[in-house]
């Protein structure tokens, strides 16, 4: 289950010339049905290519554009204003004989969850590119994802119109940043302004948009063969690029390489295109390589030829092994924001569901507690996961379930009055179900509300949702910085609590070791002679005490990483009730944890900045200030991009500053690079701020 943004269906498309109603959606043949996502880095260029994919299929009847805020899957209120996607957006359309189930994901690293929970449970992605920037960091992220899930891509080169754009930078940091095969079956014509098509390499054609009309934007388009006529240089790059396409296709794939050797060993030009495009397709699928292809969206040039590819070269639903079907009391097919209700859906669609109130996202929804069973059953006879949710295994099993990262802010909210609270408590329920990476908890000691999320940005657009979509008007509080705490150096105590409750006698002793580790996580063990001695409950017991401690650290509270705990010796009275025990446990751990020495753990971003040279002084001079270390600065064009690490801490508000000193001519992104230790300065200035605030 993954929750994609819809609203309730007002009202269907009218039906026009060749405008297509959803209600003539039928099921069609599981191998013609493509589940796709498309993925990028911020404005590569995404969303309008969704938007030409639609019109070209013939779902919309005007082109919408990210800029003026008209665009069919950005249509939340907040993804207009800023001209982003937020959240990912499900379409369905037909193109030729195919059904191509799409979700268009946001670029923004805030809101890489969306990503994360689209791409495992689609077949197949396109990879969308800035051919002036080639691989961003966003891109690595999503890159990364799809890689874990082992979804197929393909990658389209967009905005081959710009001046900058490089087709062999473009590929290059393919190879080199993604550790990827690039597979070019196309080379573009003309470059910049005089981009006007693309040379298909596979069947030698030139595939050319002459946009003289203002009414067709690019639906239609020439495609004729490559003739000796053609600019000798455009002949000569479409030869040696088709020459080394087959060649690399050989490497890759042994079956096409038999087929040379002995069917074309005279004249391996000769193979027939078809033959080439099945090769390519299993390469594909196979994640040997990655087709690419180029165009300009924006220009309405090269979209065609990639809804083209995607369903040549990625998998239907039936080649991804997907066990589990689904069954729902009521289906819908969504079209961004609008769904038509439909009977019943065969298996490799993608649908939405309403009413189940026990669902969050990644469970995977069976029809009875039988099918749970054997699916999990067959997923464990094939190596895969196949674990149930306790006494919900009615509701689903966990295959493959969503990666939800860490919070790095966080804020109080509050309600406008008491009366508003139970509202505002709904109202982030809702939220939560919907983006597991937002994460909502109650301060113990003042009572407040505390909202963490992934970035200043995730924040300020929970806010904005619940002001408009609940109609709350609730307060924030200062963001603050997800820290964590870790221990200096091993430390070893023993505590006891002895307490009468009532005419009952309460009493748990327990001797303990806790030692630094290098993982994130932090664990607890037994030694051999008490794992055996322990009693179940006692050990359960003594766990959560352990447990609990490692959430508030003794510096500033802040949760515990890096910490191991040996339990030597646990001493209970008959009677004792497990909650002493576990307090037992707590009150000792912390004192351990004292005894270790405390040292704070803040979140370094990963940055990365493209400025023009004029402005990198100023640059590098902002970023001095703000404690963050140059890795490296790399030349891109007239461009320069300084990659750096600066503490999340010091960015809060950057976006603000990098537009003042550089009269708006830079752009930037960033992502979590590691939690590291803060210097004994800068440990000591943050221990006095927040014990004034305290």
């Amino acid at each position: 289950v993954s929750f994609i943004k819809y609203s309730v269906f007002t009202f269907l498309l009218t039906i026009t010339d060749d405008i297509k109603s959803l209600r003539t959606v039928l099921n069609p043949d599981i191998s013609k049905i493509r589940n796709i996502g498309i993925m990028a880095h911020i404005d590569a260029g995404k969303t309008t290519t969704t938007e030409r994919m639609l019109y070209y299929s013939g779902y919309t009847r005007a082109l919408g554009d990210v800029d003026d805020g008209d665009t069919v899957t950005d249509f939340m209120a907040q993804e207009r204003e800023r001209g982003i996607t937020i959240q990912s957006a499900a379409v369905t359309f037909d193109w030729k004989s195919h059904r191509i189930n799409l979700i268009d994901t946001p670029g923004h690293v805030d809101f890489t969850l969306e990503v994360e929970r689209a791409l495992r449970v689609l077949d197949g992605a396109v990879a969308v590119f800035d051919s002036s920037a080639g691989v961003e960091a966003q891109t690595l992220t999503v890159w990364r994802q799809a890689e874990k899930h082992h979804v197929p891509c393909i990658c389209f080169l967009n905005k081959m119109d710009k001046p900058t754009a490089d087709l062999n930078f473009s590929l290059e940091s393919i190879r080199l940043k993604l550790k990827a095969t690039p597979v070019l079956l196309q080379i573009p014509i003309g470059s910049g302004k005089n981009f006007t098509g693309v040379v298909d390499l596979l069947t030698n054609q030139k595939l050319t948009w002459n946009l003289t009309s203002t009414q067709d934007n690019g639906r239609t388009f020439e495609a004729e063969s490559l003739g000796q006529s053609e600019d000798p240089e455009l002949l000569e790059a479409a030869d040696e690029a088709r020459a080394a396409l087959i060649e690399q296709v050989a490497d890759l794939d042994d079956e096409f390489a038999e087929l040379l050797l002995t069917d074309f060993s005279d004249n391996f030009e000769a193979v027939p295109a078809k033959k080439l495009q099945e090769a390519v397709r299993r390469v594909t699928l196979a994640r040997k390589g990655v087709p690419v292809l180029c165009g300009s969206s924006l220009k309405n040039k090269g979209v065609q030829p990639l809804l083209d590819a995607i369903t040549a070269y990625l998998p239907a639903p039936n080649e991804r092994h997907h066990d589990l079907v689904e069954r729902m009391s009521r289906l819908l097919v969504p079209f961004a924001d609008q769904q038509v209700e439909i009977p019943s859906m065969s298996a490799g669609n993608i649908a939405l569901t309403v009413g189940l109130k026990q669902t969050v996202t990644g469970d995977t929804i069976v029809s009875s507690k039988a099918s749970a069973a054997a699916a999990a059953r067959r997923a464990q006879s094939d190596g895969g996961m196949g674990t149930k949710r306790g006494d919900q295994a009615d509701i689903g099993i966990v295959l493959s379930g969503v990666e939800v990262p860490d919070p790095v802010f966080f804020c109080t909210i509050e309600p406008p009055t008491m009366a508003k609270q139970a509202d505002l408590e709904n109202a982030l329920n809702c939220l939560q179900r919907e983006d597991p990476s937002l994460k909502v908890r109650v301060d113990p000691d003042s009572g407040q509300t505390i909202l963490c999320g992934m970035g200043e940005l995730h924040i300020d657009i929970i806010h904005d949702r619940i002001r408009r979509e609940y109609g709350i008007e609730t307060h924030l509080g200062p963001l603050q910085v997800a820290y964590r705490e870790t221990i200096l150096q091993e430390a070893s105590t023993a505590d006891t609590l002895d307490r009468t409750i009532g005419d009952r006698r309460h009493a748990a002793s327990v001797n303990l070791t806790v030692r630094p580790v290098d993982f994130a996580s932090c664990e607890v063990a037994f030694t051999e002679e008490l794992q055996v001695q322990i009693q179940p409950e006692t050990k359960e017991a003594v766990e959560n005490g352990v447990q609990s401690s490692y959430l508030q650290g003794p510096l500033l509270g802040y949760p515990v990483w890096g910490v191991s705990c040996l339990i030597h010796s646990v001493s209970v009275e008959p009677g004792t009730s497990p909650a002493m025990v576990s307090a037992c446990v707590s009150r000792c751990m912390l004192k351990a944890l004292r005894l270790a020495g405390g040292q704070v753990l803040e979140p370094v971003m990963s940055l990365e900045v493209t400025v023009g040279e004029e402005h990198l002084s100023s640059v590098l001079g902002d970023l001095a200030q703000r404690r963050g270390t140059v890795r490296e600065i790399q030349s891109r064009h007239d461009n320069k991009v300084l990659l750096a690490t600066v503490p999340l801490a010091e960015m809060m508000g950057y976006s603000t500053v990098l537009r003042t000193v550089t009269s708006g001519n830079a752009t930037f992104s960033m992502e979590l690079d590691a939690y590291e230790a803060m210097n004994p300065h800068d440990q000591s200035a943050l221990l006095k701020r927040m014990s004034g605030l305290m």
